[in-house]
């Protein structure tokens, strides 16, 4: 008896040691996860799920690690598999809606997701994260934010909760909607839960950077103390590699090898070492690397090394064309549609952001017929961003494309999307009420150029430029002046040229109100007196001009009728 109870003891002991080594295993892939090391989680889980095929959580978080991969179709072969053998299993269905949200299934999904809850009746914290997460994913557009953020806090109520991953799953929800207030106050819960929850931090970062480059101070220190806080947190380093990107190449690429040495040695790895020479001005080189990285990768290379192919032959066909090889210029161009077109192809729609749209349409607009194409894929890239001054550089850039190939519809609808865009701040400079009403001008929509060069005067009072747009733009509505719409703003014309002859275009701009007044004070008001007045200060500036002197002694010698 005593032995049987010893053995007894012993079976107890053996199957505690085991349920922690099981749960210290899902931790550890857990752990990978939380750090964006998804080859590394997989391999977790794969041995999880040989191990125990019933193991639901080693399923689920395989799933998981797969999607991180950007491997969605492995990711749904997991699942069902899963589920083929146990249907009623609440953490995989809510990893299966997961998946039908990134196919754009929104209602199957939805069906999932509450199947998961009922199943679990509710009251499941690892199930409502996990419906939660696939909702409120910044990666995943067909979410529902709202939705993400109902089944959240409702796992926040159950008893006994004290999960910082929820608190920083909901912050994130928040900040799907643009709701960044509760954002930072749901990150904030979940460090009073988990001071060193480095997440967090980081994800605090995220919201005040995407408020613009005002909260630079704001966000770098919280970055700064990720780092501090945890110094394996790859996530960080990689938006400091892209922060860097642009404007600072060596800091870029010391932040990218903190990132790689804090990663898994994964295709991303392979493409972001073709990026940095693309940043450092190697395009050739960059094209190389990123040919030797889908060689590597045989039948399915990483999507974005085809995108990257596609930036770098189009710089080398500006190069090309900027030393007058056209040949080569064309050559380059061909090949950087060409593999465009393949990333489009081969990446999954939900990772195609405003860039890539915006990206493709500066390559398409240099072929010739593709105007509409172009002006809907800038739409998509405004839709997608969320930083104002990047909605305004795709518009700019190719308004001032299409406006150099003389497709002034096309640049004036999108000119005109840049004022509409800085209206609420009236941000709009003198430059960009030019383009939008000067365009219009130019395809002779004339109400629509009026009303551009109006908002221009308004906004700036002392420049005779809007003033003369605005004149002109309304003498060809009143082409017989019998209304006098051009003549308030020639009046004004007037008024700030004299008061400075010698500003820069001063003179032309005064010679045409003289001119216009001449013939609105003879033919329209009847005055004489006026309209050989305005002849004279015309004369003062171009003494030569036959036209003004023909008029002059028209008016001289003729009574108005």
């Amino acid at each position: 008896m005593k032995s049987t109870s010893k053995l007894g003891m012993m079976m107890i002991a053996v199957m505690l040691f085991a349920g922690t080594a099981m749960a210290q295993s899902i931790e550890e892939g857990k752990k990978f996860l939380y750090y964006d090391r998804y080859q590394s989680a997989k391999g977790v889980f794969e041995k999880l799920l040989a191990a125990n095929p019933k193991n639901e959580q080693a399923a689920y978080f395989l799933g998981q690690a797969e999607i991180g991969l950007e491997n969605t179709a492995a990711a749904k072969a997991a699942y069902q598999s899963f589920l083929a053998a146990n249907p009623n299993s609440p953490l995989v269905l809510a990893g299966m809606g997961h998946v039908e949200l990134m196919e754009g299934k929104t209602q199957d999904a939805r069906s999932r997701f509450e199947t998961a809850i009922s199943l679990s009746k509710g009251k499941s914290i690892e199930v409502l994260n996990a419906v939660g997460y696939a909702n409120g994913n910044y990666d995943v557009k067909a979410g529902d934010a709202a939705y993400a953020v109902e089944k959240l806090k409702q796992a926040t109520e159950i008893k006994g909760f004290k999960d910082p991953e929820v608190l920083v799953n909901l912050g994130d929800a928040y900040r799907k909607f643009a709701d960044g207030g509760n954002a930072v106050q749901s990150y904030d819960r979940a460090l009073a839960i988990d001071p060193n929850y480095a997440r967090a931090i980081y994800r605090k970062g995220r919201v005040y950077q995407t408020q613009g480059v005002s909260q630079e101070p704001l966000y770098m220190d919280l970055y700064n103390q990720t780092i501090a806080k945890d110094p394996k947190y790859a996530p960080v380093y990689m938006t400091l590699y892209s922060y860097y990107y642009e404007s600072n190449v060596g800091k870029s690429a010391e932040y990218l090898d903190k990132w790689l040495n804090n990663s898994d040695d994964d295709p991303k790895a392979c493409y972001y070492r073709a990026s940095i020479k693309f940043a450092q001005g190697m395009f050739a080189e960059s094209i190389g690397k990123a040919d030797e990285c889908t060689a590597a990768a045989g039948a399915n290379p990483y999507p974005n090394l085809f995108g990257l192919k596609a930036f770098a032959f189009n710089r080398l066909s500006d190069q090309s064309f900027k030393v007058k090889d056209s040949t080569k210029g064309q050559e380059y161009l061909e090949k950087a549609k060409e593999n465009f077109d393949e990333y489009l192809k081969r990446q999954n729609p939900e990772k195609i952001g405003a860039g890539d749209y915006s990206g493709y349409a500066s390559i398409l607009v240099k072929f010739p017929g593709n105007e509409d194409k172009v002006v809907d894929l800038v739409n998509k890239a405004v839709a997608l961003d969320s930083l104002e001054e990047n909605k305004v550089s795709y518009l700019k850039s190719i308004a001032g494309s299409l406006a150099n190939q003389k497709k002034f519809d096309k640049a004036a609808s999108l000119y005109s999307k840049v004022v509409e865009i800085r209206s609420p701040k009236k941000s709009y400079s003198n430059l960009d009420l030019y383009n939008t009403g000067y365009n219009y001008y130019l395809i002779s929509q004339y109400d629509s150029a009026v009303k551009y060069f109006t908002i221009f005067t308004e906004k700036y009072p002392k420049d005779m430029l809007g003033f003369y747009l605005l004149g002109n733009a309304n003498a060809q509505i009143d082409t017989t002046m019998s209304a006098g719409l051009a003549a308030p703003a020639y009046q004004k014309v007037i008024e700030l040229g004299e008061a400075d002859v010698n500003a820069a275009n001063a003179k032309p701009r005064l010679l045409t109100a003289y001119k216009y007044f001449m013939g609105y004070e003879y033919n329209v008001k009847k005055n004489k007196e006026e309209a050989l007045k305005n002849a004279d200060k015309a004369l003062a500036l171009a003494p030569e001009d036959q036209g003004i002197l023909a008029n002059k002694q028209f008016i001289e010698k003729n009574t108005p009728r």
